[in-house]
């Protein structure tokens, strides 16, 4: 088990993911010295150690105390391990070499169980950090404070990056710190690579959780920065509420009750999980707004006809105020090759040999995929052949290969196990779903319950959020009634 496994694990068993930062600041020490630093931490650990995820201590304070200090931080995380994981914040990066000894000092000498690395030197000097699956990375991409942008926020152009990620459709621009986030996501092998993205930049962490998805995230900046933790838990989660760490230091250390500060902390974590799984967002809060691409890719679906309002009789025999017909595609080559293309990041992170397209609104749109991307594509017949081959699965596969589904729509999940099963049966390996759509009507907790991973483009609250913050002045327009009725059809039929 890969340690992004064991921390999900935890984070399951604890029903928690606090992190707590243990950054002995001068100012929070009866005395500048290695003693008080060590009996500060300790503290936090022993108020914390049944609510916290993970300790992050932060490598500097205790640099700065010289000798001594880093004598208390080898103390401070031998100790802390003994309760949960422990990310080393020392932001190392550096040539294969130098690399290989921060390994050494981060994971043998001082036992941390993680580190915060910078990506800047290339795979290379990473390889030596995450050789070991025991051991997590968090790579620097997105950082909190506010002159990040200076160079994370820098335009590149695919086509200047489609050596090292082949498949990214060449009219399009990416910015360094989504760059960071793909390779990442490929890089990500032993499943102990995650990213480190700030909570007080949540558009760029949903634009990260959308071309990562899978990946776990640490979001500082809740707290003495600023960040918003309702919009950092709805951009930043995994489609199962996990895959989003959440580091706080000040916050609970400098309260006069550390443990009630981190059961406060917890509980509204977990709260706003509820909220943001349920689809709903709370009175004055704003919905995060979706990526100018995903918002023209909703636009262009509602204007071609893939969706529509008004008074739809459901196959389950419910009265439905929206209809979702992504058929409509094949007349619309230019919108079905945008569609296609908004897959790729997300294929881009997943561990894969062929396509195994669903037959049949994901028949055009996996095409489109596999065109852009380059990847092979199989489906499995609706109805076995009786004559010829009496073929199952169509097109060529090995037996041991590995396919990710693709679907147009996930709605209750049914459609895509009756897949899978034929899949497995033909001795192919499915790990992955990936839909355009998210009906959020139950599929992604069926499928993650099976042991499947479940990938949207767009859900439809997202898509609700992006009209209504339009208003009818927007290039789609759609009625605010039928917004709302959408929304409260939703979350009457919620699987």
């Amino acid at each position: 088990m890969g340690f992004m496994s064991r921390l999900e694990e935890r984070a399951r068993e604890l029903d928690t993911l606090l992190c707590v930062g243990l950054d002995p600041h001068p100012a929070d020490l009866p005395e500048p010295t290695a003693r008080a630093a060590r009996d500060f931490c300790l503290r936090l650990v022993d108020a914390t150690h049944d609510l916290a995820l993970a300790y992050k201590p932060n490598s500097a304070f205790f640099e700065a105390l010289g000798v001594e200090g880093m004598a208390a931080l080898k103390e401070v995380i031998g100790l802390a391990s003994q309760c949960a994981p422990v990310i080393l914040d020392a932001k190392r990066g550096d040539i294969s070499s130098t690399a290989e000894a921060y390994a050494r000092a981060a994971f043998d000498q001082f036992g941390a169980d993680a580190l915060t690395a910078s990506p800047y030197l290339g795979y290379d000097s990473l390889q030596p950090l995450i050789r070991s699956e025991q051991n997590g990375v968090f790579l620097l991409c997105k950082t909190s404070n506010p002159g990040s942008g200076d160079l994370q926020d820098l335009p590149i152009a695919a086509r200047a990056i489609q050596a090292s990620l082949p498949g990214l459709s060449a009219s399009q621009e990416y910015k360094v710190f989504e760059v960071v986030a793909l390779l990442a996501a490929g890089w990500n092998s032993l499943d102990n690579l995650g990213l480190v993205v700030g909570a007080t930049h949540p558009q760029a962490l949903e634009r990260v959780r959308w071309l990562a998805p899978e990946l776990w995230i640490l979001a500082p900046g809740i707290g003495a920065q600023g960040g918003d933790l309702r919009a950092a838990l709805k951009a930043g989660l995994r489609l199962d509420g996990m895959g989003l760490l959440i580091p706080v230091s000040r916050a609970i250390s400098r309260r006069a009750d550390p443990r009630q500060a981190a059961i406060e902390l917890r509980d509204q974590i977990n709260q706003i999980i509820r909220e943001v799984l349920d689809g709903s967002t709370s009175p004055g809060q704003t919905a995060a707004e979706l990526p100018g691409y995903l918002g023209e890719l909703a636009d262009g679906l509602l204007q071609a006809g893939c969706v529509k309002f008004g008074d739809f009789k459901l196959k389950s025999g419910l009265q439905s105020p929206i209809y979702l017909d992504l058929r409509q595609l094949v007349s619309h080559p230019a919108l079905l090759e945008r569609v296609g293309a908004a897959y790729l990041p997300i294929l881009q992170g997943l561990s894969f040999n062929r396509l195994a397209a669903l037959p049949y609104a994901a028949l055009p749109i996996a095409t489109a995929i596999s065109l852009q991307g380059g990847w092979p594509m199989i489906y499995p017949r609706k109805e076995i052949k009786t004559y010829g081959t009496k073929a199952e699965i169509e097109g060529g596969y090995a037996e041991g290969e590995q396919a990710v589904v693709i679907d147009d729509l996930a709605t209750t999940g049914e459609s895509k196990f009756e897949a899978i099963e034929k899949l497995t049966a033909a001795g192919l390996i499915v790990r992955d779903v990936v839909v355009l759509i998210d009906r959020q009507s139950g599929a992604a907790q069926s499928l993650a319950q099976a042991g499947y991973r479940m990938h949207a483009v767009l859900t439809l609250t997202q898509m609700l959020d992006h009209w209504q913050r339009a208003g009818e002045t927007g290039a789609a327009r759609v009625p605010l009634d039928r917004i709302q009725a959408t929304r409260q059809f939703l979350a009457e039929t919620k699987g």
